[in-house]
């Protein structure tokens, strides 16, 4: 079976988009699935739809990487974004024609600083994992390269501003708050540890702009179980096949200008260009993370493994449904009501997607400190909204608590715990799993009145939350009583009352 390329696509009269020949345009960090699934995808339809014209050279952050494959492959590879959609399966298949090659800075240096010569480049995205974006001082002006990413973008933009070539839209990924501003820290720490021309600092803060953004969308990746068949399909051997769910959303803190250069109004790409991205992250952490984070643990001792398979549950679901549009929802500010509940519907239809089996044990890792930054927040500024607490919230922290007491054993970084029988691992910070490991042989409410009280977990104790302690007491007595899936359906349908009334 022949490779893929545009060849091979010629003699099989391929009649999908492709786009032979174009300037470089993008110059990315990166070369994984995540990329190609989102940014590439989208860089594929711009240039189809809105006439972007312009290709990415791909940058290797790291030692080992893609860059053989890609540049064997001429950039081409199959694309599958699969999923849900209303309610609908979805397999949408794609070329991708828009990465030109793959330049790997550690065989071949000069050829990723030649780019800094070349005057039709526009925009730099990365996406280098949450540890990328990191100032390291044994980086030096003189590596090749540098190991940080910071650095190597340091010592780019000052070849760049040594052309004399005008700066970038710079488009950080990384899955780190206010990416795009950290970024810019780490590179005007470069600056001054390289004692670098005021005038270099000037052109950099000026004449680049370092946007902020957020990405939104579940990326498999390469497809190792189902390759050889894929391949057998398409007729052709594709060693980068790429696979991402079809839902996908990108915001972009900047200049509306950005949304002019990019010809977004010509294509309905879920990308939005906006004054800031803070809004956007609250809305994914509080509905996306959120609802995951609170019903995951719940779900898991009820029986269920997989996310898909909750959300054919119309206990479990409405359960979900209930936090997102009478908890959640209600109390989030900063964008449009209409807007959060679009939001909040496709979240039903990302959990169902028939081609990713996401385990509940796999979200589950650190849910302390997740629901500390997913949950208590809302469960705040729902009790200073209405002067009561949100009942499917505050009974996913039972449901935490009764997931966390199941551990028994302290293995190393996990503790042991047992569901009908079989073994499980609750994986979590070591401190953290030795707090509830000291409390295994406690009672729920013993476990309970510790656990709220622990500062260090939640930054100060849950219990000033006026009637929460309380009610979690109640919520852990109707698990007992009912068990958990009964309960989480009083829960959910109302049907339940406690001492205040819920």
């Amino acid at each position: 079976m022949k490779r893929l390329s545009y060849g091979l696509l010629e003699e099989q009269g391929y009649e999908g988009y492709l786009l032979k020949k174009a300037p470089e345009r993008v110059l990315q960090f990166g070369e994984g699935n995540f990329l190609r699934a989102f940014v590439d995808y989208f860089l594929d339809i711009l240039n189809e739809k809105a006439g972007f014209n312009g290709k990415a050279v791909l940058c290797q952050p790291i030692e080992k990487g893609l860059s053989e494959l890609i540049n064997e492959q001429e950039g081409l590879y199959t694309l599958f974004l699969r999923g849900q959609e209303n309610g609908e399966k979805v397999n949408n298949k794609r070329v991708i024609s828009c990465v030109s090659r793959c330049i790997s800075p550690y065989s071949d240096f000069d050829s990723f600083m030649d780019c800094a010569a070349n005057p039709d480049l526009r925009f730099i995205v990365s996406n280098t994992t949450e540890a990328g974006i990191a100032y390291d001082p044994a980086c030096g002006l003189d590596d090749r390269p540098a190991s940080s990413f910071p650095a190597k973008l340091t010592r780019f933009l000052y070849a760049r501003y040594s052309n004399g070539l005008p700066g970038f839209i710079i488009l950080s990924c990384e899955l780190i708050d206010r990416n795009g501003d950290e970024l810019l820290r780490c590179v005007n720490e470069y600056i001054r540890q390289w004692n670098l021309p005021r005038e270099f600092t000037d052109w950099v803060n000026k004449e680049n702009v370092f946007c902020s953004t957020l990405v939104d969308r579940i990326v498999p990746g390469y497809p190792a179980t189902e390759a050889k068949e894929i391949c057998e399909e398409l007729g052709y051997e594709d060693k980068l096949i790429d696979t991402g769910e079809v839902f996908g959303t990108w915001i972009i803190e900047g200049p509306q200008t950005i949304a002019k250069e990019l010809g977004l109004d010509k294509t309905g790409l879920p990308i939005r260009v906006v004054d800031n991205v803070d809004p956007y992250k609250k809305r994914k952490v509080r509905i996306l993370n959120g609802a995951h984070t609170s019903m995951i643990m719940a779900a898991y001792l009820s029986g269920q493994n997989i996310v898909r398979d909750c959300m054919k549950d119309e206990v479990i679901r409405g359960y979900m449904n209930r936090a997102l549009y009478d908890e959640i929802i209600p109390v989030l500010e900063g964008l449009d009501r209409k807007d959060l509940e679009a939001f909040a519907g496709a979240v039903t239809d990302r959990f169902s997607n028939p081609f990713i089996d996401h385990e509940l044990l796999s979200i589950s890792l650190n849910s302390a400190s997740k629901w500390k930054a997913r949950v208590l927040p809302t469960v705040v500024e729902y009790y200073r909204h209405y002067g009561k607490l949100p009942p499917v919230l505050t009974f996913s922290f039972a449901a935490f608590l009764c997931f966390y007491h199941m551990g028994t054993e302290l293995g190393d970084g996990v503790l042991i715990a047992q569901r009908n029988g079989k073994e499980f691992s609750i994986k979590d910070d070591r401190w953290v799993l030795e707090e509830f490991y000291k409390l295994r042989e406690a009672d729920l409410h013993t476990l309970a009145d510790s656990i709220i009280d622990n500062e260090k977990m939640w930054g100060g104790s849950l219990g000033t939350l006026p009637g929460f302690k309380d009610m979690v007491m109640e919520d852990l007595d109707l698990i007992d009583d009912k068990g958990m899936y009964e309960a989480m359906k009083e829960i959910s349908n109302g049907s339940y009352q406690n001492s205040s009334g819920r």
